[in-house]
């Protein structure tokens, strides 16, 4: 049997969810990664390519079947799960990269984003919720403060369904709590990554810290919610913005 601990992490190839999976492999862990993609070469970690799953989080049913696979690879841990990320998200754009706000976002585009930025994680949490019940695991959503207040790149259904999500956190936390599991979130703010709006370095100067953030910084927040250090936190929302939300 495979006793080492275990993540499933949703949206792994690039930016935050990368640096999670490296923060993650550097302890041990063994790592099921989910996306729409294939495995990529360039994601170097251990078995990366054998525990990768590839799921479409906005079709329902196609991640119905994907959870029926994780729970089968599980079994080999025992049947147990220590850690759930729902770190996935998409924030469509406009024509040229217009930010889609409240009066122009289309409702199927809306409802699209709700079900990978929302519903897919408490999808995955209510059907791995054995497995984390068995190993009194945890679960870490990735918000943003663009749930807390009007951003200028970040559109109206990601913030929605980020505000949504900070919410769902809470409802976890109380009802998941009593099986032994934990659930917390992070809201990060401005990170650098590949994928940056043009414009998001002009606004280090309005941060307190006078700098973006970078994507190991989140992961190691991340792995703190995952790990005993944080056995008394949940339902929680931990700021990982520099001080912007001040």
């Amino acid at each position: 049997m495979d006793d080492r601990k275990t993540l499933v992490l949703t949206g792994a190839s690039r930016g935050i969810g990368h640096a999670t999976v490296k923060r993650f492999a550097a302890d041990g862990w063994r790592i099921i990664t989910c996306s729409r993609q294939p495995f990529s070469d360039k994601c170097p970690w251990p078995s990366g390519e054998e525990d990768h799953i590839v799921v479409d989080l906005a079709d329902p049913e196609n991640l119905g079947d994907a959870i029926a696979e994780i729970r089968h690879r599980l079994a080999a841990n025992g049947g147990r799960l220590d850690a759930l990320v729902n770190n996935a998200g998409i924030s469509p754009k406009g024509e040229g990269g217009k930010r889609l706000d409240s009066i122009e976002t289309p409702m199927h585009l809306w409802r699209t984003v709700f079900q990978v930025n929302f519903f897919a994680p408490i999808m995955l949490g209510r059907g791995l919720m054995r497995e984390l019940k068995v190993a009194r695991g945890a679960v870490v959503n990735v918000s943003s403060i663009a749930g807390s207040r009007v951003h200028p790149f970040a559109g109206t259904a990601y913030a929605t369904s980020k505000a949504a999500l900070a919410a769902l956190t809470r409802e976890m936390a109380a009802d998941f709590g009593p099986h032994g599991i934990r659930v917390n979130a992070i809201a990060p703010g401005e990170i650098e990554t590949a994928i940056l709006s043009p414009g998001t370095e002009d606004m280090a100067a309005a941060i307190p810290l006078r700098r973006l953030g970078t994507p190991s910084e989140v992961a190691e927040a991340i792995f703190f919610l995952c790990s005993p250090a944080s056995s008394y936190v949940n339902g929680a929302e931990i700021h990982v913005n520099g001080g912007q939300h001040v």
